[in-house]
């Protein structure tokens, strides 16, 4: 009678959490749904709330008026460059931060000191005015470097990694060092091909922040040519600075609210992420040691 019994409760829990797991899937994909619907919709239709999850009255009116503007593309074009030049940056510099973090203190004395060095700069800023001061006396104020080196080194990102490092199986490491590898070979060679779970991970972090970050584009770009394209996105939603529009654009803003034009631009701007995401997925599934060792 025992088995009939624990065949039920299976397929109960089975039943339970793979309902429950709709349920979490439907309330992250409907609010994109809503917003894609309110893009799509008429400006009053969006501005009576008639618009639910498909579009009322469909148009293109929003999407026009944002692809018609040369500055949308540049923007786009200086956030791409920013996410090819500082995903790469952060992963190798947290690679090389976290290894020899992760080390025990008597292979690495000094191994504290560092890592308070780095987790205090988790907890305090040096300040606005001499972080501004100190890219402006580099000169790499109104440049591509000032929106990837300052942030190059995420600390969050090198305590993750530096965790998950300490999981590796010493063993593996042992048969290296025996095998005459050094730190450098163990750690492009073994640490890293095994890491490729959690670099995935980070490396998702890493662009969603590159992606998202629009305050320092407008601090540290002088030109708005320069800017990516979520400091863009924060002129036109935001400040509304709509100076300088041509005629048939204004014909458009005459056929769109400003509802309609922000969930546009939230729908572009999120979806380069929402096209690497299935890219990256399936090291999200994987173990992070699994198999690693065999006995």
């Amino acid at each position: 009678m025992r088995v009939p019994n624990s065949r039920f409760r299976f397929e109960w829990f089975s039943v339970l959490n793979v309902s429950f797991l709709i349920i979490i899937s439907l309330i992250c994909i409907l609010p994109l749904i809503h917003i894609i619907a309110i893009s799509f919709s008429s400006s009053t239709a969006a501005a009576a709330g008639h618009v639910k999850l498909w579009p009322v009255d469909f148009t293109l009116a929003s999407y026009k008026f944002t692809a018609s503007r040369a500055a949308f593309w540049q923007s786009m074009l200086v956030s791409l460059e920013r996410i090819a030049i500082g995903t790469p940056l952060n992963l190798i510099l947290t690679i090389l931060v976290a290894f020899p973090l992760s080390k025990e203190t008597k292979a690495f004395r000094m191994r504290m000191v560092y890592a308070w060095i780095f987790f205090i700069t988790m907890l305090f800023h040096g300040g606005l005015i001499p972080w501004y001061s100190t890219l402006k006396q580099y000169n790499m104020l109104d440049t591509i470097w000032a929106l990837v080196l300052p942030g190059a080194v995420p600390v969050f990102s090198v305590v993750l990694l530096l965790n998950f490092f300490r999981e590796v199986p010493k063993e593996l490491e042992e048969a290296a060092v025996v095998d005459g590898a050094s730190y450098w070979t163990t750690l492009w060679k073994i640490y890293v091909p095994i890491s490729m779970p959690a670099l995935a991970t980070l490396a998702l972090f890493s662009m969603v922040e590159h992606w998202n970050s629009w305050f320092d584009g407008l601090l540290l770009m002088g030109d708005p040519s320069h800017y990516p394209l979520q400091s863009y996105i924060q002129t036109i939603v935001i400040q509304q600075n709509l100076t300088n529009i041509s005629r048939d654009e204004a014909i458009n803003m005459a056929l769109i609210s400003d509802r309609t034009l922000k969930a546009s631009q939230i729908f572009l701007g999120s979806l380069p992420i929402i096209m690497a995401y299935p890219f990256l997925q399936k090291y999200f599934v994987k173990g992070i040691v699994l198999g690693s060792v065999k006995g």
